[in-house]
């Protein structure tokens, strides 16, 4: 029979301790820490294939679950010395979520289950303080109604906010127990009303539903759109964790708080933190009060007039530094920390490793490693290879003055400006259009993740360094400040106010300073930061596990620049069309397009030929040294040609032609498909004056960029959109005679080799014949996607998403790789080919040459190189190293 229950607690734990997939990661780390000897509040984790049964079975708990949840229970009773549910000494319950993958604030979480309004009696009496009582079954309801019985918590919260304002209080803390009394009845007053039932009394009723609703929050929106971004598989499934409560909220000895064994922003190896007296857990994540910082450290470095938990209650400060520093030690990482102090004794809720900045788990890898605690290889695992994005964000000019309008928390580092949006779904509209916006809010809630997804930065008026909006900017890796009580936004007005009496309208423009916490008024300047110091040695590191090598895609010498800047190996794919649209070469290229003659045409692509010449020998000489892919013509010719009636009518009188002549012209080579027309090698074949044209500009350039530079240029010239090895056959020809003649007419012999794009899937067939005369294949992954599924990539984001939300496909195969379909296509190819030509260079130039999971097929291939866009040529040689390590581990 399955076993759905595992225990943990009183310095023991059942099987699976460290087994996240079965027990979910907050499961396994409490049964870790509990085996570890350290203060954990009893519990269970009920593993995560009950929530897979769940959903594949009408959402019904599995046969067996409730009777190994009740021995778990008893258990628990036997460790604490209190019953569930009894009217003495009452054991009360947390109920969390906790997936194999950290989803902060995604999925739902009821605390203090079994209260009801014979229990809180108990508990009143059995603590001493009926306060206490009394606002741990308000806290309760509001949780349980908003969780189970599915009542916006708001309405609650509006309940709550009018009585202190009747009662004339600012604060909670400041409400009595009659107060929370009076309260709890309101509550279940508005329960009865809205839901035509009362509020349920029964503590198993209570944690049935209770779970069953942690259960079915896996596939609420807000996680199905974290799993989305973050790539975590649906099938997966959340556990669920049933522990005995304690309380922060017990009183002025009583705290709770998080903490991160080291500095998530910089790395630095400090214990970083915050907490707040007299308090429950959602109160520090949720931004509803200001917390204290943990360290005396820390309170000076924030300004801060409240006493640091290091001074406050030495005692606890002192055990939990002390457990802090064994579960960093045990983990072999940073850790996020969440613990309760319930009257002085110190309990640990739970550990994980931390999320961080990029430029902080940098510092972390590198420090650790010098610490001896990790290997080199265990470091380049580490990081994210996506994040790295966040290090070519820019910064603000350190030169520029600054008119700082409100300040807070620096949450997230990094820069970015934006016009103002209240909410979410302005973001993500703002978003569609283009727009960059600043997402500004009083403080974020896990419903806002759309929107956050969507802007520049984070703006919030509430919260701590550990607050929502802190924790998920950091993970995504956009700029973020919290906390900046000295503004106020006024959303019925669409108003942010700030102390100085600047007032800015939604859509007006500010700048987020994430590292410094400040907020200016309209845009200012930026500058790149340098690419040294823990990134220079991690990278390093990743440099020399890799096996393949990372090249770029670039068309121009400042993307040839700024991907040699990022330690590109060579130009895996220059596109010569985008060379064409510049000034008034795309005039030129219009009159070689609308020629009817074959000398005609060939007289504009003499004007065309110093040109490219000139293009290309920039780029040899940025890159020397290095192999550059240089790829013929290969969009369809109407591409270069005018749209509009305005634009036929300006092109027509600079070429002194009709414009009724060049409309007709422009119709007559308008095609139906262009995707799989006119286009490619098909248009070296049908004017072979294009291609000589190319292949002399190329060739030439060659020849004087080894002059200038002393080395010979690594040149490899690619054919596209080969089906036939025919085709290539003739273009090769053409290519192959050009060569001749420049390396007559110069006296320099010219080295190169002649390949193809496999793109369409009966190249990939057919490689073994292609191979014949190809002497290098460049996998065109974004061709072969759309030919192979028999869509474009266009037009097919109206439908991916829905796709995705439904389970048909669980990433767009424009981003990340088709490994079952069009990697099956690469892997015949690859085969094939090296079976005819064992030599035969193998790489991939799509945009999935920048996907660390496409990146890692690409590994298991054995191809030779993968080739991205500039700004992701860091990820790549990162990945490749992550993809090279687990390769010799499997």
């Amino acid at each position: 029979m399955a076993k759905w229950v595992y225990r943990f607690g009183d310095g023991k734990a059942e099987g699976g301790a460290g087994d996240s997939i079965r027990l979910g990661g907050k499961g396994a780390n409490l049964a870790e820490m509990a085996s570890l000897g350290l203060p954990v509040p009893p519990g269970l984790t009920i593993v995560c294939d009950a929530c897979t049964h769940y959903f594949e079975n009408a959402r019904m708990l599995p046969d067996g679950l409730k009777a190994e949840v009740l021995d778990g229970i008893a258990a628990m009773e036997a460790i604490t010395g209190r019953r569930f549910g009894a009217g003495i000494q009452p054991l009360l319950l947390s109920v969390r979520s906790g997936a194999r993958a950290s989803m902060p604030g995604m999925m739902d979480t009821v605390l203090n289950l079994g209260l009801n309004d014979h229990t809180v009696q108990a508990l009143a009496e059995d603590s001493g303080d009926a306060r206490f009582a009394w606002d741990s079954y308000r806290r309760f309801i509001q949780m349980y109604a908003d969780v189970v019985m599915g009542l916006d918590h708001e309405i609650f919260e509006e309940i709550l906010e009018d009585e202190k304002a009747r009662l004339g209080h600012e604060y909670d803390t400041e409400l009595c127990a009659a107060d929370w009394q009076h309260i709890v009845s309101l509550y279940k007053q508005l329960i009865s009303e809205e839901l035509e039932t009362g509020f349920p009394q029964d503590p198993h009723e209570q944690l049935w539903k209770a779970i069953a609703a942690v259960f079915a929050s896996w596939m609420n929106p807000r996680a199905q759109t974290f799993r989305m971004l973050h790539r975590i598989p649906e099938e997966w499934g959340t556990a669920v964790n049933v522990q005995a409560m304690v309380f922060g909220n017990l009183g002025s000895t009583s705290a709770t708080g998080v903490a991160f064994t080291r500095n998530p922003s910089t790395g630095e190896k400090a214990l970083y933190g915050e907490f707040l007296v007299n308090a429950q857990g959602e109160d520090v994540v949720a931004g509803i009060r200001t917390p204290q910082s943990i360290t005396e450290e820390g309170r000076l470095a924030s300004g801060s007039d409240k006493p640091s938990m290091e001074k406050l209650m030495p005692q606890a400060f002192a055990e939990f530094r002390t457990n802090c520093d064994r579960l960093e030690a045990h983990y072999c990482d940073m850790q996020d920390v969440e613990f309760t102090i319930e009257r002085g004794k110190l309990w640990m809720l739970q550990t994980r490793n931390a999320k961080r900045t990029t430029r902080a788990a940098m510092k972390v890898a590198v420090d650790m490693v010098e610490e001896g605690v990790i290997t080199e290889s265990q470091a380049v695992c580490r990081i994210d290879p996506p994040s790295l994005d966040q290090l070519l964000h820019p910064t603000i000019d350190p030169r520029v003055e600054r008119h700082v309008i409100g300040s807070g928390l620096p949450a997230s580092p990094g820069a970015a400006t934006g016009e103002i949006v209240f909410t979410a779904e302005e973001a993500v509209e703002a978003d569609k259009e283009g727009r960059k916006v600043i997402l500004v809010r009083i403080e974020t809630s896990p419903e806002d993740i759309h929107g956050m997804n969507a802007a520049e930065a984070i703006l919030t008026t509430r919260g701590g360094m550990t607050s929502h909006a802190a924790v998920v900017a950091r993970g995504m890796g956009i700029p973020c400040v919290v906390g900046a009580g000295s503004m106020r936004v006024d959303l019925r007005n669409e108003v942010l106010l700030a102390a100085n009496g600047v007032s800015l309208r939604r859509g007006e423009v500010i700048t987020i300073d994430g590292s410094s916490g400040q907020v200016l008024k309209g845009s200012v300047p930026m500058t790149q930061p340098a690419l040294s110091g823990d990134f220079g040695k991690l990278m390093a590191w990743a440099d020399k596990t890799r096996r393949m090598t990372v090249r770029t895609n670039a068309d121009t010498p400042q993307d040839a620049r700024a991907a040699r800047s990022f330690g590109a190996e060579g130009i895996g794919l220059c596109r010569t069309e985008h060379m064409f649209f510049e000034g008034d070469r795309i005039h030129i290229m219009r009159e070689m397009i609308l020629a009817e003659t074959e000398k005609a045409r060939r007289a504009a692509l003499s004007k065309l030929l110093p040109m490219q010449r000139s293009d290309f020998t920039e780029l040899f000489e940025i890159m020397h040294g290095l192999p550059v892919t240089i790829r013929l013509l290969d969009p369809p010719l109407h591409e270069f040609l005018p749209k509009t009636e305005a634009e036929i009518d300006d092109v027509a009188r600079a070429m002194g032609m009709p414009p009724a002549f060049l409309a007709r012209r422009i119709d007559a080579l308008h095609e139906f498909n262009p995707m799989l027309g006119h286009r490619g090698c098909r248009l070296a074949i049908s004017y072979p004056e294009i291609a000589e044209m190319q292949a002399r500009a190329i060739f030439e350039a060659a020849v004087e960029a080894g002059k200038t530079t002393g080395e010979p240029v690594e040149l490899e010239i690619l054919v596209p959109l080969v089906s036939l090895r025919k085709e290539l056959d003739y273009v090769k020809g053409v290519i192959d005679a050009v060569a001749k003649d420049v390396a007559r007419e110069t006296g320099v012999p010219i080295a190169y080799l002649a390949g193809t794009m496999i793109e369409l899937p009966r190249a990939a067939l057919r490689a073994h014949v292609i191979a014949e005369t190809a002497e290098f294949f460049s996998f065109g992954t974004n061709d072969l996607t759309q030919t192979t599924f028999g869509m474009s990539r266009d037009d097919a984001a109206a439908f991916i998403p829905t796709y995705q939300r439904k389970g048909i496909i669980e990433h767009d195969p424009f981003i990340s790789l088709d490994f079952d379909g069009v990697g099956e296509l690469i892997q015949l190819a690859a085969e094939r080919g090296r079976k005819t030509r064992a030599d035969l260079k193998l790489g991939i130039c799509g945009e999935h040459g920048g996907d660390p999971a496409s990146i890692r097929f690409c590994e298991n291939a054995d191809l030779d190189y993968v080739s991205c866009s500039p700004f992701r040529v860091p990820i790549a040689r990162l990945a490749a190293a992550q993809a090279a390590i687990e390769r010799t581990k499997s």
